[in-house]
Order: structure tokens, then C-alpha cells, then sequence
């Protein structure tokens, strides 16, 4: 049997997420010759599909719950939402397909891009096999992304679990969910469910959830979850797993000696990169089973050729980050010009309720690297929309270093709106005498950036000294 004819192209990307899709449009309406690979029929990736898309519905049905529950804060009747599942699946699956046009293959071909559906493997450094085809690639972008990952916990297996990949096909009326993790993915869908209407009981392994957020703001995020009902459990995990029999519910055995039960569990402790099935060791790619392809602040990998973005490589799994990254890589594949990573100023948002929102450094984090630093914050207690909305729970704090935002954390309802400003700010674009001198609308949310900034230059402005030289300046001066 012969083996198969090799096509060349200028550029072979592997993966039709988020940074393979912006990759190959580019490349391929710039009049290169593109192949872009996707293994699971359909493009879009994660996050349309499994992530960013389904959660951000699903989280807005719930918050609707809420508000419905919350009629009496508004000077109105309280209502029962009355939640059906299958409803609320039904408008998560209208949201994704909706946006699925977006990512039609059809609109990918009118660039020059070939599709192909196939499961790709490295047979060499420039060649690619996918399906019964093998592809030559002068330049390769693997952007294969991540997939969740549970703990080896004993029973687990036996009883079942969801993980963000099945969570949103739920269409049975709400019962007892456990949630094991207390980063993003577990606070979010653990707060959806619970205000829809499953008791949830969360774990976290570490004290604190967001591991790695400012731990005032984790508290704030604490403190409402459990507010609604939400029983959290820091400083534990689940140890055992006993599956459901004869009308009760799973049993979970906790490191702190503690049992419960639950009837639905959720797995949300991490993901691992997709990477082993392609085969990396075939192409030289130097790689890490849990932390990905090890690449350079260009974006290369260990073969110079061939390059990676996304969760394939981190260092962090967030779908903007994918995008960002593949700029880089069309500067440095499609343009051949130098350019390099820089992740101080990325933004990162936990769209829970309230949001929890950070650019650049928590003040922790800034005195290790710069020393003693200021940080000053505004509460949104004190701000007239919050309070005018009902919504006035979390904070903005700011740490300065010579004048300028080394990091941002902004706790609060709408925070991730608030970032552009700060990303620019942490980036170097803005000082803070910048954001002062600037006119923010009232009433908006966004004067909180400003206060927090007026509160930096109020500790310099008010002082006796600057009070005498007023004086004289007045004194003096006609």
C-alpha cells in the first residue's frame, strides 16, 4: 500500500480554538498557503463550546434568578424564578449556536484556508499526519488547548462527575451538587447552580478561594457565596468517594474527617494541556505533561519552527491570552518581525457575582519584587451608581509604585469592564496623574479608578506643609 502524497504549505495550524482560529484567518487572508487542523469537528475550541460562552449564559440566567429572589431590595415582590433546567440548557445551546456562525468553516475557506477534520500527529519536525493526509508545514502552530483533569480520588471514577465539558448538557431538576475546586471554573458554576437552585456545598483545598487573587477580594467572594447558601469548605478535599446506592446520594469522605452527601458531583481542580496524542517527541518539541509546550517569549518551541499558543503552552488558560499570543506569532511567523510576549499588564476575571477583576501585581506580590510599596482603595459602598443599583458589595485597590500602577484589583458587579483603563495604566500608557486629570462621567461605575487614584495624590496634597504654602501663596499673591 502506498503511502500517502505530501502537501506543502506555508503554514500548518493545529487546533480551531481561539489562537489557531486567528492564526490561520490572518495568514490565510494575507495569501499564504494554510492548513488548519481540529480534531473534534467543529471549530470554536473551548471556549465556545465547553467554557467562556456556555458559563457566561448560564452564569446571567442565574444572576436573573437572583435578581427575581432580590425583588424586595427594589422596592418590588419578590417571585420564585420557578427554574427548569431544561429551559436554561436550552438558551445556553441557542447562545452557542448563535455565535457558532461566527466560526463557520465556510467563512474560514473564503480566506484561502483549508479545514481539515482530523486528528493530527507529528511523524516529523515539518511533517504532519492528519486523517489519511500528510501535510508539510515550512512553519507550524500547535494551539490544541487543555482539557479538564480530576484528582485521584478513590471512588471518583466509580460515582461519576461532571467537568465544564458535560456540566451544561444538565437538564434534570436541581438536587445536591458537590464542587470540588475553588478557582474560577468551581466559583463560578457554583454559584450558577446554587442560585438556580441545587444545594451546593464547595471545596477548596487551599484557605482561600482564587488562589492567587488578593485575599481581601477572595474574602468579599467568600462572604457572598455563602450569604446565598453556598457551603464552602476551605482547607479541605475530598479524600473518598462512596457512589450512590439504593436511593442516597454519593458519600464523600473530607480530609478534615467530615462526610456528606451529594447527588451530583462537579470536578473543577484544574486542566491539563492537550499535547501527548500529538505526538510532540516525534518533531523535537520539548514539553511538560502538566505545564504544556516549553516555548520562548516568541512564542517558539524547542523546534524554532514550529510555535504554540494557548493552554497547549500557558502560562495561564484564558482565551484572551490565546489571542495575544497568536499576534505574536503572526509578527514572528507571518511577518518575520521579532516580537515578544510581555504579560505584565494581563488582565484576569472571575465573572462571578460579585466579579473579580486584576491587571498587573496584588500588593503582595509588589513588595516582594519592588519592596514597600503604597496601595490605596475605594470602597463601591461609597459610590452613588453602586449604591443607586443595589449593587454596592467589594472594592478598587490600587498599588503605586514612583507614581505610577504596578496592579489593580477591582471586586465588584461589572469589574472586568473597568480593566482598559488600568491595563494601559499597568502597561506604562497612563499615570496615575493621568486617570486623576481625566473626566469620568457620573454616575458610573468606572469614578471608583479615580477615587482610588485621588486618594494617592490626597495623602501628598492635605499636609501641613502643602497647608502653609497655600497660606503664603495666598498671602503674597494678589
Amino acid at each position: 500500500m502506498s503511502s500517502p502524497t505530501e502537501e506543502r504549505f506555508d503554514l500548518v495550524v493545529i487546533g480551531g480554538g481561539s489562537g489557531g482560529l486567528s492564526v490561520a484567518s490572518v495568514a490565510g487572508r494575507l495569501g499564504l498557503r494554510v492548513a488548519l487542523l481540529e480534531a473534534s469537528g467543529e471549530l470554536g475550541g473551548e471556549c465556545l463550546h465547553t467554557g467562556c460562552v456556555p458559563s457566561k449564559t448560564l452564569l446571567r440566567t442565574a444572576h436573573v434568578a437572583h435578581l427575581m429572589r432580590r425583588g424586595a431590595d427594589f422596592g418590588l415582590t419578590p417571585r420564585d424564578p420557578g427554574v427548569a433546567m431544561p429551559s436554561v440548557v436550552r438558551r445556553v445551546r441557542t447562545a452557542v449556536q448563535r455565535l457558532q456562525a461566527h466560526d463557520d468553516p465556510a467563512r474560514f475557506r473564503s480566506y484561502g484556508v483549508e479545514v481539515i477534520f482530523a486528528t493530527a500527529r507529528f511523524l516529523d519536525p515539518h511533517r504532519v499526519e492528519a486523517g489519511d493526509r500528510v501535510l508539510r508545514g515550512r512553519r507550524i502552530v500547535v494551539a490544541t488547548g487543555s482539557e479538564p483533569v480530576a484528582p485521584p480520588v478513590p471512588g471518583l471514577a466509580e460515582a461519576g462527575y461532571w467537568t465544564n465539558e458535560d456540566v451544561f448538557e444538565v437538564d434534570e431538576a436541581p438536587q445536591r451538587l458537590a464542587v470540588l475546586g475553588g478557582g474560577p471554573v468551581g466559583v463560578e458554576l457554583g454559584q450558577a447552580f446554587a442560585r438556580l437552585g441545587w444545594t451546593v456545598t464547595l471545596m477548596q483545598r487551599r484557605d482561600q478561594l482564587l488562589a492567587g487573587e488578593d485575599p481581601e477580594a477572595a474574602e468579599v467572594l467568600a462572604n457572598t457565596l455563602r450569604s446565598e447558601g453556598t457551603d464552602l469548605r476551605l482547607g479541605t478535599e475530598v479524600a473518598g468517594v462512596t457512589p450512590a446506592r439504593e436511593g442516597a446520594g454519593h458519600r464523600l469522605d473530607l480530609s478534615d474527617g467530615a462526610t456528606l452527601e451529594a447527588d451530583r458531583i462537579l470536578v473543577a481542580t484544574g486542566r491539563r494541556p492537550v499535547i501527548e496524542a500529538l505526538k510532540p517527541d516525534a518533531a523535537g518539541i520539548e514539553y511538560d505533561r502538566s505545564k504544556g509546550i516549553q516555548v520562548d517569549a516568541r512564542q517558539r518551541s524547542s523546534a524554532r519552527h514550529i510555535f504554540a499558543v494557548g493552554d497547549v503552552c500557558g502560562p495561564y488558560n484564558l482565551s484572551h491570552l490565546a489571542n495575544y499570543q497568536a499576534g505574536i506569532v503572526i509578527q514572528n511567523a507571518v511577518f518575520r518581525i521579532p516580537a515578544k510576549a510581555d504579560y505584565t499588564a494581563l488582565p484576569q476575571v472571575t465573572f462571578t457575582d460579585p466579579e473579580v477583576a486584576r491587571v498587573g501585581l496584588i500588593p503582595d506580590q509588589a513588595e516582594a519584587r519592588h519592596g514597600k510599596l503604597e496601595t490605596h482603595r475605594a470602597d463601591f459602598a461609597d459610590l452613588d451608581r453602586a449604591v443607586a443599583e443595589g449593587e454596592d458589595a467589594g472594592f478598587a485597590k490600587f498599588t503605586f509604585r514612583r507614581g505610577r500602577i504596578v496592579g489593580a484589583t477591582v471586586v465588584g458587579s461589572g469589574a472586568g469592564e473597568l480593566l482598559p483603563e488600568l491595563v494601559q495604566a499597568v502597561r506604562g500608557r497612563l499615570r496615575a496623574k493621568d486617570i486623576a486629570a481625566g473626566i469620568h462621567a457620573y454616575p458610573t461605575r468606572a469614578e471608583i479608578n479615580k477615587r482610588v487614584v485621588e486618594k494617592y495624590f490626597g495623602e501628598r496634597l492635605f499636609q501641613p506643609r502643602v497647608r502653609t504654602l497655600v497660606g503664603w501663596i495666598n498671602r503674597l499673591l494678589p
